[in-house]
């Protein structure tokens, strides 16, 4: 006989119906939530940046829309919709939007604990 379970309930949606949260002046977020996996969506207006820095969690940042110098090690790169970006571990980066709306879907694992606690 097999060891009980946990049940995990499969989910869908649209975004329409994900609630967003305001984290920061010009910078929208969105989260689905898994037990190993977390995925964001952010809508940024123009010229907001995001300072480099670096996390534990492996990163893949999917551009939906609009465009953005990302600051990769000590490399720059402007990514615009369609590019897929990966960040290892602990790789240093950082983001600043150009001059339209941006929305980047970020994808972590393992999940960012520090999202999930109101500030």
């Amino acid at each position: 006989m097999l060891g009980e379970v946990d049940k995990i309930e499969a989910t869908v949606g649209s975004w329409d119906s994900i609630p967003t949260e305001r984290i920061s002046e010009g910078i929208d977020r969105q989260m689905v939530v898994g037990q190993n996996v977390m995925i964001c969506r952010l809508r940024f207006d123009p010229f907001v940046v995001t300072p480099a820095h670096r996390h534990p969690h492996e990163q893949v940042t999917l551009v939906v829309k609009g465009k953005v110098r990302f600051t990769l090690d000590t490399e720059e790169r402007i990514v615009s919709a369609g590019d897929v970006l990966h960040f290892p571990s602990n790789h240093w980066h950082g983001a600043t939007m150009l001059d339209e709306e941006v929305v980047l879907i970020d994808i972590f694992s393992p999940i960012r604990e520090e999202f999930l606690t109101s500030e």
